[in-house]
């Protein structure tokens, strides 16, 4: 069956890094495209970057040249790096992966920016 596992959310100060990942298994990794969103409480979840199976990356305008998203197609996993974050920051990250009309979501990881 298909699984997307993130790891590497914690608490991090304002202007600190993090390193998202996302291990996929039981899909064909290499089609698929992938995505970073996040949800704050009482918010919407919300897209914040996507890479095509292609390795094309885009990003939502408030994290464009803090966060990179990147992708292993070897080893299956999808990365976020988070440079200069920001109390706003804060939120659960999920990984998504999509392909036609299959969609699929992991889990998700707190990442948490505060002093």
């Amino acid at each position: 069956h298909v699984q997307l596992v993130e790891s590497g959310g914690d608490l991090v100060q304002p202007g600190g890094s993090l390193r998202l990942s996302c291990a996929a298994s039981g899909i064909i990794f290499r089609l698929y495209n992938m995505a970073w969103y996040r949800q704050a409480p009482g918010k919407q979840r919300e897209l914040v970057a996507v890479i095509t199976s292609g390795g094309s990356p885009n990003y939502v305008d408030y994290v464009k040249g803090r966060f990179t998203i990147s992708r292993d197609n070897a080893k299956k996993e999808v990365y976020l790096q988070m440079n200069s974050l920001k109390p706003e920051d804060t939120a659960v990250y999920y990984c998504n992966g999509a392909i036609l009309a299959q969609n699929f979501w992991g889990q998700g990881t707190q990442v948490t920016v505060s002093s």
